[in-house]
């Protein structure tokens, strides 16, 4: 979620999106997804390594710069017209709220451990369905409300609040996976009129400018070559890391592709692993795997419901 929950969570289509025909390679989509997940857990590695010597607001300005390069590559090739949106003032708040999410993931993985950052954002798809029922007024079963209770069990196994097993700062991730969902309502405010490439381009641009507000502040020259490399490197590969996502999004539908984003786990887990020498305990991967699988869940209800309101 270090940026498109990845707080680093990647955009993914709302339910009930108008899906286009040519959406039908589910493999190559999943494939594509899958790289991007691993890309992406890779740039939350490289930023929680940052957070050592930098501060988290250069840390993700770096970030978003990437996108927002690749951003201007894509308005150079299909013009201006990409920064046209019906709903310009729901996208400008999505920009601010992806500045906000991943500033927040950031801050909080510098002293959680990636693997359960990872899981603890996870808590983000339980969030867009009361946002979904509270602001949408999107209608919710029994079933759905029973995933997102068993769901937020699982947040609890694996945060422990209390007990002192994570560190406090796990609650600006659960603030970041607050704002990460957010969006994603928004996303789905913005569905039918405003195509997924006019909103990762506002999210780029606005984000990026967001950050550089209080960027003198924070700013520090990088003191090493491998800092340098790392920021570098952060940059690219999440400009990497979105193109796949969008790829993915384009060839299979989104409902396919989406539960890979669970991957992140088990990207999460190996980086902090061999980078950071962090395992998460037996509690962890159980609160993971109650909420991988309520998530899940809770996708399939999601497409369950679309296709009602289609028929």
């Amino acid at each position: 979620m270090a940026g498109e929950p990845k707080i680093a969570i990647a955009p993914i289509t709302p339910p009930g999106t108008p899906l286009s025909p040519r959406r039908t390679d589910s493999l190559r989509g999943i494939a594509l997804m899958a790289a991007g997940m691993f890309l992406f857990s890779g740039v939350d590695a490289m930023a929680k390594f940052l957070t050592d010597s930098l501060h988290p607001v250069q840390i993700v300005w770096c970030r978003q710069l990437g996108l927002l390069l690749g951003v201007m590559i894509l308005i150079a090739i299909r013009g201006r017209s990409v920064l046209h949106s019906a709903h310009p003032r729901l996208q400008i708040g999505r920009g601010v709220l992806a500045a906000c999410s991943a500033t927040l993931f950031i801050v909080g993985v510098s002293y959680v451990p990636l693997a359960d950052a990872v899981a603890i954002t996870f808590v983000a798809p339980f969030m867009v369905t009361i946002m979904g029922a509270l602001i949408l007024r999107e209608p919710v079963g029994i079933r759905r409300w029973t995933a997102v209770t068993i769901g937020f069990v699982g947040t609890l196994i694996v945060m422990r609040p209390g007990m002192g097993v994570i560190h406090p700062a796990a609650g600006l991730i659960v603030l970041a996976a607050a704002a990460f969902a957010l969006r994603q309502v928004l996303s789905r405010m913005l569905a039918g009129d405003d195509r997924t490439q006019t909103t990762v381009a506002y999210t780029a641009i606005v984000s990026w400018t967001i950050l550089s507000v209080p960027l003198p502040f924070f700013w520090q020259m990088p003191a090493t070559g491998l800092e340098i490399a790392l920021l570098v490197g952060m940059a690219v590969v999440a400009a990497v890391a979105e193109t796949l996502v969008i790829m993915a999004l384009d060839a299979a539908q989104a409902v396919v592709v989406a539960p890979v984003h669970y991957s992140l786990i088990l990207w999460g887990t190996l980086y902090g692993f061999f980078i950071f020498g962090q395992l998460p305990d037996g509690w962890t991967w159980l609160g993971a795997a109650i909420i991988v699988a309520s998530g899940i869940y809770t996708l399939n209800r999601e497409r369950l419901a679309a296709e009602a309101r289609r028929n």
